[in-house]
């Protein structure tokens, strides 16, 4: 069953081709019976007008009622039946709109209009104001009315139906629509279409991401060997979600951050979603985990939660006294040993502990437990598909050693087969990450004379090429894709 269903007054309205589209009449939408499914479908509704109680309005309404996920929404149709509803909006549009028309060398003198077609510009100099335009508005045809004065204004913005658009742009409304739904013109001879499409989420320019370059590359040619459409997004592709059957988050998340955003988008969408909201939550605040592990008898190094009325320094000996010096301090959202100090005096436990409570409403003390390595595995649906040891950076008691010019040094890394790993550690770390959800984590894990203990469990995991994927290789990248079609198959 197709993704999308695209909804039109009458068929000849339609002017292009329909290779790997579904088109239905308003008639015959309004008129079907919809069966259940897991995944939302989603509806494209290209009706000649959306006003109150039309055959536009009604579709996207029933589409809604049905499970499915209409362009426009009944929300959005209201909102646009007056620019009284909609003008919170145009002075951010109309300030990029005055940006771009200044930047022309041969600006415009008298009114004129512009054509967005999901999100498209007719002229391609507009192509920042058609993107905003399509984030806001979320209309698969619009039309903006552009003013002269002091500054140029929007004097309207009203949606087109599909018979308004002109010869001159069909091609541009055509192409934007096979770009949309992510359709082919010309499929290759002998090459199959591609099933699903899953984005990857991940920042250039980022420091320490959880994957490298290579291995987003290994994604991608595995995953066209799966018949999955495999594509690198970054946070400038947000309103681009609803293009993709599933999200894979690839660089750094946390909670005040857009890698949320854009999972919790992607949920709502009926998305496939790796890392999901609620394990994005539960990971990165290690408050939460520790509260969690303990309830669960996961065993877990001592641990005591400090807040500001409990953090003075007549309180300093007995956490002395029950986790020993040094005492490891940390925020609850740091990650790659960010936000991390060890206090080795009372005097340094005041200070460091001071300066974390600036940052957060709680913060952790934790026993100091040395060893050479942190065991590393990675958990995906309860199963374990890598182990790792990760040394400590050398003459440094973390495995990321942070300089102050920004730097850092990473300590090396063995990789181990399943059934070389110690079952303790595999069963332990499958027991942490089976409390979190069924997606994909790193349990970290120390081992020592007393026992093994979980430190935290990572909500997305390193996957390096060479790295973690050095015993089971492509198999790695394999296990992960299928996760992602099983998911996607779940919901439909």
């Amino acid at each position: 069953m197709s993704r999308y269903i695209i909804i039109v007054d009458r068929p000849a309205d339609w002017r292009w081709s329909r290779e790997g589209l579904n088109l239905v009449t308003a008639e015959e939408f309004l008129s079907q019976e919809q069966k259940n499914t897991k995944q939302p479908t989603r509806i494209i509704n290209l009706c000649r007008n959306y006003n109150y109680l039309s055959a536009g309005y009604y579709c996207s309404l029933l589409a809604e009622a049905r499970g499915q996920l209409p362009m426009p929404t009944v929300a959005d149709v209201l909102s646009m039946a007056k620019k009284n509803l909609y003008s919170f909006a145009l002075p951010e549009m109309e300030s990029i709109l005055n940006k771009i028309i200044n930047r022309l060398s041969d600006p415009p003198e008298e009114p004129f209009t512009l054509s967005f077609y999901f999100g498209r510009s007719s002229d391609v100099r507009f192509k920042r104001l058609a993107a905003e335009c399509f984030d806001v508005f979320r209309y698969p045809i619009l039309r903006l009315d552009i003013i002269p004065g002091k500054r140029w204004k929007i004097a309207s913005i009203s949606p087109m139906g599909l018979h308004n658009v002109n010869d001159e742009q069909a091609h541009i409304f055509f192409d934007a629509v096979l770009a949309y739904t992510r359709a082919r013109k010309e499929p290759s001879r002998g090459n199959k279409t591609a099933l699903y499409n899953l984005a990857i989420l991940y920042d250039p320019e980022e420091a320490l991401p959880p994957s490298d370059i290579a291995a987003l590359e290994k994604f991608i040619r595995i995953g066209q060997s799966m018949r999955i459409d495999v594509e690198l997004i970054t946070k400038k592709s947000y309103r681009r979600l609803p293009e993709f059957d599933a999200l894979f988050i690839r660089t750094n998340t946390a909670i005040d951050h857009y890698t949320y955003q854009f999972s919790r988008k992607a949920e709502q969408e009926g998305m496939a979603v790796i890392d999901d909201p609620t394990s994005i939550l539960r990971c990165t605040n290690k408050v939460y985990l520790h509260e969690l592990l303990q309830r669960r008898n996961i065993p877990t190094p001592k641990t005591r939660i400090i807040n500001r009325r409990n953090f003075t320094p007549d309180k300093v000996p007995e956490m002395v006294e029950d986790l020993g010096y040094p005492i490891i301090l940390k925020i609850p959202d740091g990650s790659f040993s960010r936000g991390m100090h060890k206090a080795k005096s009372a005097e340094e436990v005041m200070q460091f502990g001071s300066e974390l409570l600036q940052k957060s409403r709680l913060i952790l003390a934790q026993e100091y437990i040395y060893t050479e390595y942190d065991w590393r595995v990675g958990v995906i649906r309860g199963e374990p598909i890598y182990v790792c040891q990760y040394r400590m950076s050398r003459n440094h008691w973390q495995i990321v050693n942070h300089n102050a010019d920004g730097t850092f040094k990473e300590g090396g890394f063995k990789t181990f087969a399943i059934e070389d790993a110690p079952n303790e550690v595999i069963e332990i770390a499958t027991r942490a990450a089976k409390l979190i959800g069924d997606g994909l984590y790193g349990v970290d894990l120390k081992q020592t004379d007393k026992g093994i203990f979980v430190i935290e469990v990572n909500d997305n995991p390193s996957i390096d090429r060479g790295v973690e994927d050095k015993i089971i290789k492509d198999k790695l990248y394999t296990i992960i894709i299928e996760e992602f079609i099983r998911r996607i198959n779940d919901r439909t």
